[in-house]
């Protein structure tokens, strides 16, 4: 999967480092999908809507994003979506907000193999399968 912090993460981090603002993590993450590509700015993204379609909220912490020593972070926690009852149309990408509805977009990733969802799948993201790396 190709993946990235957005314009705003990126922001952030640069200003904690330099001086800036504190960073304080959001202590829970929302897990977005989209039919759409995500832009690095977080603008671009489709949401299913209906059919069953939420974001997954996500506590924020060492289970979720075990600590590495390395410049990737992969989920140590299935992140899974709730049963489609209809369809949610051709998953493309995946992205990390700090909301469960707008928001911050905090990454965003594109699938290796795009998903088209229909009633009764569940998409889900096994442990190690979400990676984001920092470029």
């Amino acid at each position: 999967m190709a993946n990235s912090l957005t314009n705003y993460s990126e922001n952030l981090i640069l200003n904690s480092i330099f001086g800036g603002a504190t960073l304080t993590p959001p202590s829970t993450l929302y897990f977005g999908l989209s039919t759409t590509s995500v832009q690095d700015d977080g603008s671009g993204i489709t949401e299913p809507i209906g059919n069953g379609y939420t974001r997954v909220g996500v506590a924020n912490n060492i289970t979720l994003f075990p600590t590495t020593a390395t410049s990737a972070k992969s989920n140590g926690s299935t992140v899974s979506f709730p049963s489609a009852s209809g369809s949610w149309g051709n998953i493309k990408d995946f992205f990390v907000s700090d909301s469960a509805t707008n928001g911050n977009i905090i990454c965003y990733g594109t699938l290796s193999i795009s998903k088209d969802v229909t009633s009764g799948d569940i998409l889900s993201f096994g442990v190690g399968n979400l990676t984001i790396t920092l470029d």
